[in-house]
């Protein structure tokens, strides 16, 4: 059957044929009173409808408008270096800005350092309470290491003595938290608590018990607001900073405690305790055991290098934006860089971020090649940045990104192989190298490459650096190579040069 077009004035038909028409058509029993109150619903509806559209062409019109920023991904399992190689971005880009923040980082290394007593606190309780030697005890390596099990005096009475008058730093860890997470802003990980002990290290599984883990979106400097006030001298001179003379501020306390903690660290028979238990403190982030003196001042201020290496864990996504100067107006001098979690329970939350981005800079710690992942203690961490690194190369999204190597970590990395630790013994595919820094570095240089290069989805350069980012003054000049080398490809992208 031929069916034709009506016209438009034949709009009984056309009602009919129209669904929606006839349902938003009023009712036909609609009284005067009732069709003036929905003419004037809809009116307000219709005008909070333009307003929507109104904003949204706005922001159109300043995405346009506004010059195309770079995007930087910062990649890297948890404890690789990316909040530190971070922050040394801030102190190139904004110094000033980065050293109004030290009133909140004095509390951070002040937290920094009552984990590491109470580690060795902790570890002391379990010596103490325990008669027959852990399985790393059994096959150890070190004959001369006493025997801790056997006599549980040996302790002595003068470190149980110690350990009793640092009993107080339990509640400095508590007030410290409490200043540094706000409510709303920071969680405790659960999967690390001891049913035991309540105390911050525990040697039977290997992991500390309670890390704080601030939010990326909180504002956990805010709480250290009202200790900055206008800055009359010179920065780092303490007169931002507002001391107090509290008894029960963390750093009189702390200060109070001062030469008892030195004590306890540098006494023969704990620094045995750590070596046996393989626990090197020195190499952990936020270590300031070396320091005592200084960090526990009264009026201590913390210097960049100690802002750099204060440990304080972040959980999200977090987004920072850095205006570089740098040569004309050719491209873009606008920075995005996105700092992701690296713990393994985070990495899901990683592939939004993956579209558009202009560059990755992928840390991997080599220090940890004789240790194991807090989250999986059956896993290495150096293998676990290899297959990390690959997924990351061989990823489809980020394909067209330029790829940054940072081999973190070199300063450990030597310092252990200069102890003797074996390369070799944990890195099979070594096999009987020398176990030097220059061969292994050297070896897991070209192991990252050739993963590299097997695994681009496209070909692509590979800018490769041996890092130790809590090193002020190298760092700075890698990051500043990276800064042009991002922007001439950027500016090869856009055909400029």
């Amino acid at each position: 059957m031929v069916r034709f077009r009506r016209g438009p004035f034949d709009r009984s038909h056309r009602d009919e044929e129209d669904p929606f028409a006839h349902m938003l058509a009023p009712p036909s029993s609609e009284s005067l009173e009732e069709r003036e109150r929905r003419l004037s619903a809809e009116t307000e509806a219709q005008k909070r409808s333009d307003a929507i559209d109104e904003e949204i062409n706005k922001q159109r019109m300043a995405e346009r408008r506004e010059t195309k920023h770079l995007r930087i991904l910062l990649l890297g399992q948890s404890e690789s270096g990316k909040s530190t190689t971070l922050k040394n971005f801030q102190l190139m880009n904004s110094p000033k800005a980065f050293r109004n923040e030290r009133a909140s980082w004095r509390a951070v290394v002040q937290l920094n350092v009552v984990r590491s007593i109470r580690l060795i606190l902790n570890l002391m309780s379990e010596v103490n309470g325990r008669a027959t030697p852990t399985p790393a005890m059994a096959h150890s390596s070190r004959p001369e290491t006493p025997d801790f099990y056997g006599d549980h005096s040996v302790l002595g009475p003068e470190l149980l003595k110690l350990k009793m008058r640092l009993a107080p730093l339990q509640q400095v860890e508590e007030a410290l938290l409490k200043k540094l997470s706000p409510p709303g802003s920071a969680d405790f990980e659960a999967t690390h608590l001891a049913p035991v002990t309540n105390l911050p290290y525990s040697v039977r599984t290997g992991k500390f018990v309670r890390e704080i883990a601030v939010h990326s979106n909180s504002q956990w400097k805010g709480a250290f607001t009202r200790l900055v006030t206008s800055v009359r001298t010179s920065m780092g001179s303490g007169a931002d900073v507002d001391f107090t003379e509290d008894p029960n501020d963390p750093g009189y306390i702390l200060n109070a405690c001062a030469a008892d903690m030195i004590t306890l660290w540098n006494d023969p028979v704990i620094r045995s305790l750590l070596v046996a238990h393989n626990l090197r403190l020195e190499d952990k982030a936020g270590f300031f055991l070396d320091s005592l003196e200084r960090v526990t001042a009264l009026r201590y201020v913390p210097s960049d290098d100690d802002i750099l290496r204060a440990r304080l864990k972040t959980l999200g996504v977090s987004e920072h934006r850095f205006k570089f100067k740098n040569t004309g107006n050719m491209v873009s001098n606008d920075w995005r860089i996105f700092d992701v979690g690296g713990a393994r329970s985070l990495r899901a939350a990683w592939a939004p971020y993956f579209d558009n981005m202009d560059a990755i800079i992928f840390l991997a710690p080599i220090s940890g090649f004789d240790e194991v992942l807090t989250e999986d203690a059956s896993i290495n961490r150096l293998e676990d940045s290899v297959l990390l690194w690959k997924a990351t190369v061989s990823n489809p999204l980020l394909k067209t990104a330029q790829t940054v190597l940072f081999l973190n970590k070199t300063d450990i990395f030597k310092a252990k192989l200069d102890a003797g630790i074996r390369f070799g013994q944990y890195v099979v595919s070594y096999a009987d190298r020398a176990n030097d820094y220059e061969t292994a570095s050297a070896y897991l240089r070209k192991k990252f490459a050739g993963i590299h290069k097997q695994h681009s989805p496209l070909p692509r350069m590979l800018y490769c650096h041996l890092t130790a980012v809590t090193d002020v003054q190298s760092t700075q000049h890698v990051l500043a190579n990276v800064k042009d080398i991002v922007l001439r490809q950027a500016l090869e992208n856009t055909k400029l040069v």
